[in-house]
């Protein structure tokens, strides 16, 4: 059964602002394997010219994938089927140690890749003052049942 392309176009708050802390930061930068110390140390990220530490470029992905956009039970995504296809961000600036933010996801595309359905996800991670600070777009890809069936 395919996806519900109705939901093209849909754009989905975060809900709740996300701060982001040293200790999360850091936990990333250990999860990828990254020792780069402006991620862990503030006086390293002051000497690179940072007011903080800053979080890796692909930090965004723990707070932009999924929430609401993905969770509404209309659009019919399975999550056991799913895996992810691709991501990119385009950044305004870094994101620092303290930042609380919020994200605004928008359904961009939705289709069929073979057996497979092909989600295309846009988000803007805002400031809770309003400024943009990244946008992230990731794609996902619903894989097909075993024998081709959902």
């Amino acid at each position: 059964m395919a996806l519900n392309r109705d939901f093209i176009g849909r754009t989905f708050g975060s809900g709740d602002p996300y701060e982001i802390s040293r200790v999360k930061i850091r936990e990333f930068a250990d999860a990828i394997g990254d020792a780069n110390p402006i991620f862990r140390d503030r006086e390293a990220a002051k000497a690179e010219g940072h007011r903080d530490v800053i979080a890796p470029p692909t930090f965004p992905i723990v707070i932009s994938l999924g929430g609401e956009a993905l969770a509404d039970p209309e659009l019919g995504l399975d999550y056991a089927m799913v895996v992810h296809g691709q991501q990119r961000f385009t950044y305004a600036r870094p994101l620092y140690a303290g930042d609380v933010v919020v994200c605004e996801s928008t359904i961009t595309d939705i289709r069929s890749a073979g057996r497979n359905e092909r989600i295309d996800l846009t988000t803007e991670i805002k400031t809770v003052e309003g400024e943009l600070v990244c946008t992230a777009y990731n794609t996902i890809v619903e894989r097909a049942a075993q024998g081709g069936h959902r």
